[in-house]
C-alpha cells in the first residue's frame, strides 16, 4: 500500500501572507512540517501541493532546494489539486496535511492511518478544535484535539468519489466536508481525544499564532526529535503567557457551516 502524504501550501494567505515560509528555528515552517510528516512510519512519500500562481514559485523553489517532491495544481479547487497529485504519484492511500500546522504530531498521523486501514474506512480524521465540535451536543462527551493537529486519511477510491461528487465551492476548497455530511455514501471514522484540548490553537493564521508556535519551537525543537502533543501541552501549562498569545482567535473559524446540509 503506497501511502502519500500531501501537504497543501500557498503563499497567498490573506491574514498572514507568506506564512508557510516564515522561519522557525532558522528553517521555513513548511520544511519543518514536511520533516515531521515524513517521520511517520505509515508515510512513504511527502508531496507539497501548491498552485500555478507566480507567487507560489517561492514554494516550488524551497521544495527544490530541500529535495521535497512538489506538485502544482488548481488555486481554488483544492480537492482537484489533491486528486491530481494523488494520481500523479500513484497513491493508494492519501494523508491530508495543511501547511499551517507546524506542531503536527507524528504519532497522531500514524494513528489516523491505522484507523483508516483497520476499519476499512473511506475517510478517517482527527476531530480538532472547538469549531467543528460545536455542531455536536455537549452531552456526547466527545473531545477535540488542539486546532493545528489536523490530519485526514483517504483511500484512493474515496478521494476519487469525493472528486466526482462534491460540487459546492466550499466542499472543493476544504476537500472533505462532503464526505462527513454524507455518511450514506462514505464510510467515515473520526477520532476524538480522551480529554478536551479543543480550546488550544496551534495552527498559524494570524501573527499571534506565529508568535505562539515560535515560542514552542524555541523551547522544544531539536534536530533529532519531533516534539509531541503532550510536550506542547506541558510547555503551555508551564507558560500561560504563551498560551494566552492567540486567545483572541477562535479555533476552526468558519468550519461549522461546512458540515451542515
Amino acid at each position: 500500500m503506497r501511502n502519500i502524504a500531501i501537504v497543501q501550501a500557498r503563499m497567498g494567505s490573506s491574514r498572514l501572507p507568506g506564512k508557510v515560509l516564515l522561519p522557525l528555528c532558522s528553517k521555513p515552517m513548511l520544511v519543518h512540517i514536511v520533516e515531521r510528516v515524513a517521520a511517520a512510519a505509515g508515510v512513504d512519500l511527502v508531496v507539497v501541493a501548491t498552485t500555478q500562481l507566480s507567487q507560489d514559485n517561492a514554494i516550488v523553489a524551497c521544495c527544490a532546494d530541500q529535495g521535497i517532491a512538489c506538485f502544482r495544481g488548481s488555486t481554488e479547487d483544492v480537492l482537484d489539486r489533491y486528486y491530481r497529485a494523488a494520481c500523479f504519484y500513484e497513491a493508494e492511500r492519501v494523508v491530508r496535511i495543511t501547511a499551517d500546522c507546524p506542531c503536527i504530531d507524528v504519532c497522531l498521523i500514524d494513528l489516523v492511518i491505522a484507523i483508516q486501514a483497520d476499519v476499512d474506512a473511506g475517510l478517517a480524521g482527527l476531530a480538532t478544535g472547538a469549531g467543528i465540535l460545536g455542531i455536536l451536543p455537549q452531552s456526547t462527551g466527545l473531545f477535540g484535539f488542539p486546532d493545528g493537529l489536523d490530519v485526514e486519511c483517504y483511500s484512493r477510491d474515496a478521494l476519487q468519489r469525493l472528486w466526482s461528487l462534491a460540487r459546492r465551492p466550499s466542499d472543493r476548497e476544504h476537500v472533505s466536508p462532503y464526505a462527513w455530511r454524507h455518511p450514506e455514501a462514505f464510510t467515515v471514522e473520526r477520532c476524538f481525544a480522551t480529554a478536551d484540548y479543543g480550546h488550544h490553537r496551534w495552527t498559524v493564521d494570524y501573527p499571534e499564532d506565529y508568535q505562539l508556535v515560535t515560542a514552542v519551537y524555541e523551547a522544544l525543537w531539536r534536530p533529532d526529535w519531533h516534539f509531541t502533543m503532550g510536550e506542547v501541552l506541558g510547555f503551555l501549562a508551564e507558560h500561560p503567557e504563551v498560551y494566552a498569545l492567540n486567545r483572541m482567535h477562535v479555533g476552526n473559524e468558519g468550519y461549522g457551516e461546512l458540515w451542515s446540509v
